[in-house]
């Protein structure tokens, strides 16, 4: 790659984050005025997975929900990258799945935000959780089956090892990433500026690797995501404005999840994504735990409530939290570049 075209490409990269943070800056008023005439106020859960009552969660947060908080905010952002992405970097090998995974994590994250905002939800909030996952996988396995027969992609890097086939094994591989990614980012959402900083994090770490691998298509589409979320963040930082909602959360796990499975660094991703995976992994153990041995590990869970619950201001938990992922990111890119990921 010449110095011409690596300069040529961050322009036309910068361009496009630029554009998706103003082009949300500007849908925000817009998406404000909606909001608050037709009360899109979050909904506080009072139930847990198991039908259990959260009262550690709704004490922590009682102050909150009492402010009215819009949610579906997320909006913003699936719309703005969707725009962007259609006029100025629509390209079949580098940003046709991610977009779709964008639209279509959106999409389920929509429905699920309607019933929560219109209280139909039965007290957990929106969607169950059986049926958010049977969705997400729907669209993991159409998009590994594009990614297989269409793109023609069998194998995956193993780090240090080199490219390792699997055959058609590769679409449920494809699923399982999606499917993962979209609900620890979905439960990570819990926190004001938490899940808006972590993915900022993570897209613009996978896009400097789709750069240095020679994919300025998906590396736009990377950072036109981080443009997106670098607008919601100046609403969503504490005290909150308001919420990405599902229709964010889904929609950026599930295409994070994507852009991993293109970049060729599926398994980087939980080390680069590893405050998520530590997020998920923390919500798995305490419902194990209270199924098995009827007992709970964490005051309350996912861990950033956990945190809060034994005194740790939000603020605190958000920001560490955010420094983690910044470690953890970096770590993951030497490892991509020690590991045979960018030639």
């Amino acid at each position: 790659m010449t110095l011409e075209s690596m300069t040529a490409d961050l322009i036309h990269v910068f361009l496009l984050s630029i554009g998706a943070f103003l082009f949300a800056m500007f849908l925000t008023p817009i998406y404000t005025f909606f909001a608050y005439r037709y009360k899109f106020w979050k909904q506080q859960r009072s139930t847990s997975t198991d039908g259990k009552k959260l009262e550690v969660f709704t004490k922590l947060h009682a102050a909150k929900f009492r402010r009215n908080i819009p949610t579906m905010a997320g909006i913003i952002g699936v719309f703005s990258i969707a725009a962007i992405t259609l006029l100025f970097n629509l390209d079949r090998a580098e940003t046709y799945l991610p977009l779709a995974a964008l639209v279509g994590g959106g999409i389920v994250g929509l429905i699920d935000d309607i019933i929560n905002v219109r209280g139909l939800g039965g007290g957990v909030g929106g969607l169950r959780s059986g049926m958010k996952f049977t969705m997400i996988t729907l669209i993991g396995v159409v998009l590994g089956w594009f990614f297989y027969t269409k793109l023609g992609i069998d194998s995956f890097h193993v780090p240090f090892v080199g490219e390792v086939a699997i055959g058609w094994l590769i679409v449920p591989l494809f699923t399982f990433a999606v499917v993962a990614t979209g609900n620890a980012v979905n439960i990570s959402d819990g926190l004001d500026g938490l899940a808006g900083g972590l993915l900022a994090i993570s897209f613009s770490t996978f896009g400097v690797i789709a750069l240095l691998q020679g994919n300025s298509m998906m590396a736009g589409f990377c950072f036109t995501v981080v443009g997106a979320l670098l607008s919601y963040l100046w609403f969503n930082i504490h005290p909150a404005r308001f919420f990405m909602g599902d229709v964010g959360s889904f929609a950026f796990g599930v295409a994070l999840g994507v852009v991993a499975m293109l970049t060729d660094t599926l398994l980087l991703l939980p080390v680069i994504g590893l405050v998520f995976v530590l997020e998920a992994g923390s919500s798995l153990i305490q419902i194990l735990s209270k199924k098995i041995f009827k007992k709970k590990i964490f005051i309350s869970a996912p861990m950033h409530h956990h945190l809060e619950a034994i005194g740790w201001p939000e603020t605190k938990v958000t920001m560490r939290f955010w420094v983690i992922g910044c470690v953890v990111a970096f770590t993951g890119f030497v490892l991509a570049i020690a590991g045979g990921h960018i030639a």
